[in-house]
C-alpha cells in the first residue's frame, strides 16, 4: 500500500467509528408509556434520525424534527430533518429551532423527549433570546469564527444569545430527557458540543462579555446593552450545574475524537507501523502546532527518537486560525502548509489533516495531503508557498497541487483528524 492510500485508508478508519449508523442502536433508551419526540441539530444529525427510526421499535410512538446543514440531509419517515445554515445561522435555523421548542414545551411526564446533537448544532439551532435578531447573532458569529477564539469562547457567547443553548431547550422541557451525542470538542463535554441545549451550563452573561471584550467582537450598542442589562441584574441566566430541571436528564457521548484515533492508532499497527498517539486535545494556531509537529517529525527522520520509521503521528483536537489575510482556506490546510514550509522538502515524510465533518473551513474540502514533492511542484505551477500561508490561502495551494481531499458531507462530527507519516 502506497503512502497516499495508508494516510486515505486511516481516515476511513477513523470515520467509521464514529459512524452514527453504527454506533447509535447501542445506545438507544427503551420507549416510554407515551411518545418519544426526537430533536436534534448538528452535521451528524440526518444520520442519527435515521439509526433511530431504523433501530426504535415500530409499535412505539415516534416524531420529531432535527436541523442539520444544507447538503446533510438523509431520507426519513418519521423524524422531519430540516437544512438550514451553517457556520452562520440562517432564518431556516431560527423558524425551525422556534417550531422544536413549541413541540418541547408539549411533552409530559409520561413522554420522553430523546436529544440527538453533534458538532455544528450550535449555529443550526438558532434561536435568539429576545431582543436579539438572527441577523445580529450571525454578524457577531461571523467575527467570532474569524478572531481565533475557541469553540468554549464563541459557545460562551451563542449560548446566552440564545433561547435554548445552555440547558434552556431542557429547562422547557417536563419529560424526561436522554440526549445523544456526538462530541467535536477537546475535553468532551456536553455543555461545550452544540452548546450544550440539555446540559447545565457554568458560564455566564459576564463570561460572554468578557468574551466579546477581548477579542474586541464589534456587536451592536443594542445588543451590548441587552448582555450588560443581564449580567448586571442577574435575569435570566442559563441554568447552571446542580439546578433541579437536570434531575431527569441524561447526557451520553457516545461518540469521541478519541476513539476515532484509536481506531487509526489499530489501522497503522495492522499495517506495522507505530502508531505515536499525540491526543485529542491539540489546540492553537494550526501554523504554530504544525512547527511543532514538523519537528517531531524531523528528529524521527534523523535520529530514530523517540521511535525508529516507520511511524504515524496521529492527533486530534481543534486547531485555530486567526484570519488575517483574504484567501481560502481552512484550519488543516493551514497546518498542512506551514507544515510543508518548515519540512522545507524533506524526504519520506507524508501527511494528511482533515475534518471529520467532510468541511474545513468555509470551503468543500476535508482538508488535504502533502507529500515530500509538495513544494517542488508547488514551485513548478509558479506558488510561493509563505505568501499564500500569510494570507490564509492554504486551499489555493493544495488546490494548484490537486491535492485537496473532498469527501463530501461525512455526517458525523469528530472534529480533527491529522497524521504525519514517516517512513
Amino acid at each position: 500500500m502506497n503512502p497516499r492510500e495508508l494516510l486515505l485508508n486511516s481516515f476511513q478508519a477513523a470515520l467509521a467509528a464514529a459512524d452514527p449508523l453504527k454506533i447509535i442502536p447501542t445506545h438507544l433508551p427503551s420507549p416510554p408509556e407515551g411518545k418519544t419526540l426526537v430533536v436534534g441539530a448538528g452535521k451528524a444529525a440526518a444520520a442519527m434520525a435515521q439509526a433511530v427510526e431504523a433501530h426504535w421499535p415500530a409499535k412505539a410512538n415516534l416524531e420529531g424534527i432535527v436541523i442539520t446543514r444544507y447538503g446533510h440531509g438523509l431520507p426519513t419517515q418519521k423524524i422531519a430533518v430540516i437544512e438550514a445554515g451553517h457556520p452562520l445561522p440562517d432564518q431556516h435555523g431560527e423558524l425551525t429551532t422556534r417550531a422544536i421548542l413549541a413541540r418541547v414545551q408539549t411533552l409530559n411526564a409520561n413522554d420522553l423527549l430523546l436529544g440527538l446533537f453533534s458538532g455544528g448544532g450550535s449555529s443550526l439551532l438558532s434561536l435568539p433570546i429576545t431582543g436579539v435578531s438572527v441577523g445580529e447573532l450571525k454578524d457577531i458569529t461571523r467575527q467570532l469564527l474569524l478572531c481565533g477564539a475557541s469553540i468554549q469562547e464563541i459557545n460562551t457567547v451563542r449560548k446566552h444569545l440564545s433561547a435554548v443553548l445552555g440547558g434552556r431547550l431542557a429547562a422547557a422541557c417536563r419529560a424526561p430527557i436522554h440526549c445523544l451525542i456526538i462530541s467535536d470538542v477537546t475535553g468532551d463535554e456536553p455543555t461545550h458540543i452544540a452548546s450544550g441545549p440539555c446540559a447545565p451550563d457554568p458560564t455566564t452573561y459576564a463570561d460572554a462579555l468578557a468574551v466579546i471584550k477581548h477579542y474586541a467582537v464589534h456587536a451592536s450598542s443594542h445588543v451590548m446593552n441587552i448582555l450588560q442589562n443581564k449580567s448586571q441584574h442577574n435575569e435570566e441566566e442559563t441554568p447552571k450545574p446542580g439546578d433541579p430541571i437536570f434531575k431527569n436528564v441524561k447526557n451520553c457521548v457516545i461518540a469521541t475524537a478519541h476513539q476515532s484515533l484509536t481506531a487509526a492508532e489499530h489501522f497503522f499497527r495492522m499495517h506495522h507501523i507505530t502508531p505515536l498517539m499525540l491526543g485529542d486535545t491539540v489546540t492553537g494556531e494550526a501554523r504554530e502546532v504544525a512547527k511543532v509537529y514538523a519537528a517531531m517529525a524531523k528528529e524521527i527522520r534523523h535520529y530514530g527518537k523517540p521511535f525508529k520509521p516507520p511511524v504515524a503521528l496521529i492527533s486530534g483536537g481543534e486547531t485555530t486560525v486567526t484570519v488575517k489575510g483574504h484567501g481560502r482556506g481552512g484550519r488543516n490546510t493551514e497546518f498542512l502548509l506551514s507544515l510543508a514550509i518548515a519540512l522545507d522538502g524533506l524526504k519520506e515524510i507524508y501527511a494528511l489533516a482533515c475534518d471529520t465533518d467532510g468541511i474545513d473551513g468555509t470551503e468543500q474540502n476535508a482538508g488535504a495531503i502533502f507529500t515530500p514533492d509538495s513544494l517542488t511542484r508547488a514551485h513548478q505551477f509558479g506558488l510561493n508557498p509563505n505568501p499564500l500561508l500569510n494570507n490564509n490561502n492554504a486551499y489555493t495551494f493544495f488546490e494548484q497541487l490537486n491535492d485537496l481531499l473532498i469527501t463530501g458531507p461525512t455526517r458525523t462530527n469528530v472534529n480533527d483528524y491529522r497524521v504525519v507519516l514517516i517512513l
